[in-house]
């Protein structure tokens, strides 16, 4: 299937976005999030979970700084990493890696995953639109479940 380009005017479409995949996302799941400082993608995965939890207040802090962060949710936990300060994927053992990938992974910077970087994954790339708001994001993978997602 070829990549899917969709185009997000604003937060609002972004959250959107995230809402869809949320309700198509199931246990073993892994959501790559791929594009430049300030793409939208700690917005995507905030709204995602946000989404999936079914509470637009849950509290999604960033995890920059503690790399993971987990979240039980009605469908089973979920992990969204940031691996920014990441050098490479010895380190994921030790952030629970393999126990994660039994939930939903959200990943944020998945070029630090390397040979851990999940085969089946829907990876998300984002980038900057026209407009200071505006994102463009490109999705491949999960083969059958992204058809009517525009």
């Amino acid at each position: 299937m070829p990549p899917l380009t969709v185009t997000l005017p604003d937060p609002a479409a972004t959250e959107a976005l995230a809402a869809r995949l949320a309700a198509r996302a199931r246990r073993g799941d892994a959501i790559l999030l791929e594009g430049p400082l300030g793409a939208g993608k700690s917005t995507l995965a905030r709204a995602f979970l946000r989404a999936a939890s079914g509470d637009p207040r849950l509290e999604v802090p960033s995890p920059t700084f503690t790399l993971v962060q987990g979240y039980d949710l009605p469908a089973g936990p979920a992990f969204h990493f940031d691996l920014w300060r990441l050098d490479g994927p010895a380190d994921l053992a030790e952030l629970g890696w393999d126990e994660a990938r039994e939930g939903i992974v959200l990943v944020e910077w998945p070029d630090r995953l390397g040979a851990l970087r999940p085969a089946d994954a829907l990876t998300i790339s984002l980038a900057p639109g026209k407009s200071d708001e505006s994102r463009i994001a490109t999705l491949a993978g999960w083969p059958g479940r992204l058809g009517d997602l525009q």
